[in-house]
């Protein structure tokens, strides 16, 4: 069956030719780029605005105006009410949204291709001309600690995974959690908002990014008519965030939490990021994730862990090579009934070892390539998923050209890139290790008996 699979995999991948990808980038006047994806097949249109900004980009002191300030931007403008823009796209049958990350912000509508004027009218009006009230400050600032109560203070394992990322960067923004620290979410205000806002949300820090039934110079004129004139802020500066130190010693974290249905243990290691122009060690570093963690029936830890030991009920690795500024690539090991944490540990190390000494299996990495092949084919059938693609890439300090090359980059990667980068990435003295655990129950004490 995984022989057939991979024949199957194959056939798709390397018959059926990767759809062109049509994309043109302009440049408006007050410093905005304007990048334009056509796709006509279908007569639809995705509109992203997308800003380097995010949240590792904050001051001290008020971690979580970044993603604050992206709740804020659905409030009033000198133009529309609160909530009108949201509303105004539903009624001409389109969808909206937001998201924030460490290093951007993006707001999205995805809406019939004649509609795409009224987008641009309604989004560059709110990135000059917010108009926020205390009310506002006071509405929003509950929704987002309530947000943070939802996903992170009642989740065991993002708590174990907030403190792990503050341990791991010691002197980078990314080791102060997206959605802030609560205790300054708290005191978040009118001017902490509007500061960012200000600072950040100017067409000189923006791209906008339109992918679909669309053509280029009918975009270049929308966007020059809505956004073009509005003004830039003056002396905003290239990012240029605190670097961290060359780490030393490992560290180890413990969290334990009555609420933890499954203890297992984690561990996070620095990694290199997609660069310009070099985006060859985040390539070899996609494949490293996927032969020690990827599919639980073909890779390492699955294989030995999982199948062969029985030792885990679950292995995983991840990495996440669209980062401006250093990444990092993480394993973990979920242990079966009645094997403790030091055991489960132990078991992974032990894996590790062995890989480094045996090395890759040739038919697993085959099947790995022809598996990225076959997935970047079918990631082009989006537009969103394009759209985000080149806006994730451009404000993570990458090229219109370096996305364009990275499918191939990833083609080029073989086994021995990947042991190198492997001796370069896994040592423990660059990582943080987490067990996530219930507390240790006290026996009761023995009741005393009345004589």
């Amino acid at each position: 069956m995984t022989r057939l699979l991979s024949a199957c995999l194959a056939l798709i991948a390397f018959t059926i030719p990767a759809t062109a990808q049509d994309v043109t980038d302009y440049t408006l006047d007050n410093g905005m780029e304007v990048v334009v994806i056509e796709d006509h097949r279908a007569p639809v249109v995705v509109h992203m605005v997308w800003y380097r900004a995010g949240s590792a980009d904050e001051e001290p002191g008020v971690s979580g105006i970044a993603h604050f300030l992206e709740h804020l931007l659905f409030k009033a403008t000198d133009d529309l009410e609160s909530g009108e823009l949201s509303r105004v796209v539903a009624e001409n049958g389109g969808s909206d949204n937001a998201f924030t990350s460490a290093d951007y912000t993006a707001y999205f509508q995805r809406i019939a291709a004649d509609r795409l004027e009224l987008m641009m009218t309604m989004e560059a009006d709110r990135m000059r001309d917010l108009q926020l009230s205390e009310a506002d400050i006071k509405t929003e600032r509950d929704v987002i600690l309530e947000e943070r109560a939802m996903r992170t203070d009642n989740s065991p394992g993002a708590l174990l995974n907030e403190q792990m990322q503050a341990a791991l960067y010691m002197n980078h923004p990314y080791g102060t959690p997206n959605i802030g620290w609560r205790h300054e979410m708290e005191e978040l205000g009118l001017e902490d908002a509007l500061a960012y806002y200000r600072k950040y949300y100017a067409p000189n820090n923006a791209i906008l990014v339109v992918a679909g039934d669309v053509e280029p110079e009918n975009v270049l004129e929308l966007a020059r008519k809505h956004y073009g004139p509005l003004e830039p802020t003056e002396g905003l500066e290239p990012r240029d965030r605190p670097k961290e130190p060359v780490p030393l010693a490992e560290r180890r974290i413990t969290y334990s939490d009555p609420r933890v249905g499954q203890p297992y243990v984690i561990r996070t290691y620095l990694a290199p990021e997609r660069n310009p122009g070099a985006q060859e060690e985040a390539a070899a570093l996609v494949y490293l994730s996927e032969i020690l963690g990827g599919n639980p029936a073909t890779s390492v830890f699955g294989q030995a862990l999982q199948f062969e030991s029985n030792v885990a009920v679950s292995t995983f690795a991840g990495y996440s090579p669209l980062s401006l500024d250093i990444s990092s690539l993480r394993i973990g090991i979920v242990p079966s009934q009645g094997v403790s944490l030091e055991e489960a540990e132990a078991a992974m190390d032990g894996v590790l070892k062995d890989f480094f000494e045996t090395g890759i299996d040739p038919e697993q990495f085959e099947r790995i390539k022809t598996r990225i092949r076959a997935n970047d084919i079918y990631a082009q059938d989006s537009m969103r998923g394009l759209a985000n693609r080149y806006g994730a890439a451009l404000t993570s300090g990458l090229t219109i050209e370096d996305v364009k090359a990275w499918p191939d980059v990833l083609q080029s990667v073989t086994p021995d890139d990947v042991m190198k980068v492997a001796e370069k990435v896994l040592q423990r003295s660059h990582a943080v290790t987490g067990w996530l655990t219930v507390p240790e129950t006290s026996p009761e004490p023995e009741a005393e008996v009345s004589q």
